[in-house]
């Protein structure tokens, strides 16, 4: 079992930066792919970011391509989600996710737990 606790979201500026971390519990958490999904009010749930369990790997959704960074820190059981130059479409509530796959998935049916989220807006 694998609980997930995110943290660092808030308003911001359009051109300004946040930094996401993902707290994770469990001895497991370096073997599992790990995912940030975003979901903006009557949007579906999508992939904005995605690791594999040694980092060596990652993914990235087009439109951050270039502003975003996921990174990891196995040690601190410790995922997080850089993000600069921030524009107002990137508005939406932010979900960290892990799947019991090592790599990762494409789907949010792909991970198997999830954290409450965290909101992050971004005026213009």
């Amino acid at each position: 079992q694998v609980q997930l606790v995110e943290s660092g979201g808030g308003l911001v500026q359009a051109g300004d930066s946040l930094r996401l971390s993902c707290a994770a519990s469990g001895h497991t958490f370096s073997s599992y792919g790990m995912g940030w999904f975003r979901q903006a009010p009557g949007k579906e749930r999508g992939l904005v970011a995605a690791i594999s369990w040694i980092g060596g790997s990652t993914y990235y959704e087009d439109s951050v391509k270039g502003r975003f960074t996921i990174s990891r820190d196995n040690a601190k059981n410790t995922v997080y989600l850089q993000m600069n130059t921030l524009k107002p479409e990137d508005t939406a509530v932010y979900y960290c996710a892990a799947t019991k796959y090592s790599r990762f998935g494409l789907k949010a049916e792909d991970y198997h737990y999830w954290g409450q989220g965290t909101q992050v807006t971004v005026a213009s």
